[in-house]
């Protein structure tokens, strides 16, 4: 999620470098590149709001969020206290639900699609969680969160799948293939090394991935195959080189396989995504029996919070098979 190259400031757009003239970013270390993203990309006319939402992000770092969480809440977090401070509030214990609610229903305005109301809203409850508990606010504010429509999000068939791989390179089935038959997300796979693949066994380490958690992953012979295949196909191979790779030979990153993904849409007319990819593991598993604690370790989930919920998506699959194939019901009107 990236954060704006300039900031308002008391109306006026000032760039970092002219807040801190003296700063060499190149010579940084990387936590304090992330303090000066704190202080500066969001930079607020209160002293108090400052102090309150630094107060904030250091709790998130001393907490070893990982990266892309602490940019999620300065995002989220900066760009709320921003707006708060338009509305002519200069201290934490004056935010109130109501301004939370004016905020939220701005968003509504702007066409913000419900994920991302949520988003917001979560950040926003959690910033003020922590300041209820360090003393910056007294009473708890509260609010209802925005309600997430319940969709049911495409999951690919086994058809579909055969059909992507038909339409793809050598790299790019293998990369197809070990996404659907791992259930990996799209940042650990392209984080992955060889080394990090057993080809024998099939075990696949996987470092630091959703909540900076070490986890083991598994992928079959016929991915395997697949993706010596395609190692072969490459001019060098070491343990430390990345598994995915570029036409020029370097680390796959996450905008790259979406680039991937949407040429094989425009080829196969199916809409092909990381997330669509690693659903479709989960629901393919499921239907061949996997057990759910197996199921919620390979996917790295913290409860089966959300194996239950594709379990009742394939329940749902159940009832309409049968609604369509029902073998009493088919003969039922001969026997009534």
């Amino acid at each position: 999620m990236g954060l704006e190259p300039t900031i308002s400031c008391l109306g006026s757009k000032r760039s970092t470098t002219e807040l801190h003239p003296h700063v060499n970013m190149p010579n940084y270390t990387a936590h304090e590149v992330s303090m000066v993203k704190t202080l500066q990309i969001w930079k607020l006319a209160s002293v108090a709001l400052t102090d309150a939402y630094t107060d904030f992000i250091l709790s998130r770092q001393a907490m070893n969020c990982t990266p892309a969480t602490l940019d999620f809440y300065r995002h989220t977090a900066g760009k709320f206290l921003q707006w708060i401070e338009g509305q002519n509030i200069s201290q934490p214990e004056e935010v109130s639900a109501r301004y939370v609610c004016a905020y939220l229903a701005l968003s509504i305005d702007e066409g913000k699609k419900d994920i991302t109301l949520h988003a917001r809203a979560r950040a926003i409850r959690t910033l003020l969680r922590f300041w209820h508990q360090e003393g910056y606010i007294r009473e708890l504010v509260t609010f209802d969160m925005p309600k997430l429509e319940k969709k049911r999000l495409p999951v690919l068939t086994a058809d579909q799948v055969r059909l992507i791989c038909k339409a793809c390179n050598v790299r790019d089935k293998a990369i197809v293939l070990f996404m659907v038959d791992s259930g990996l997300r799209q940042a650990e796979v392209v984080r992955l090394n060889w080394e990090d693949i057993d080809m024998q066994s099939g075990l696949v380490r996987v470092r630091e991935g959703k909540g900076k958690k070490d986890r083991s992953a598994v992928i079959g012979t016929t991915t395997r195959r697949a993706l010596l295949g395609y190692r072969r196909s490459l001019s060098t191979i070491v343990d430390s080189s990345p598994s995915f790779q570029t036409d020029e030979h370097t680390r796959f990153t996450g905008s790259g396989l979406m680039m991937m993904f949407r040429r094989l849409s425009a080829k196969t007319g199916i809409h092909v995504t990381a997330h669509a990819l690693r659903r479709t593991f989960t629901i393919l598993s499921l239907r061949a029996g996997m057990d759910a604690l197996h199921l919620q370790n390979l996917r790295g989930w913290a409860s089966l919070d959300m194996v239950n919920h594709y379990a009742q998506m394939v329940d749902e699959d159940l009832l309409q098979a049968h609604a369509a194939h029902s073998p009493v019901d088919r003969f039922a009107k001969q026997i009534v």
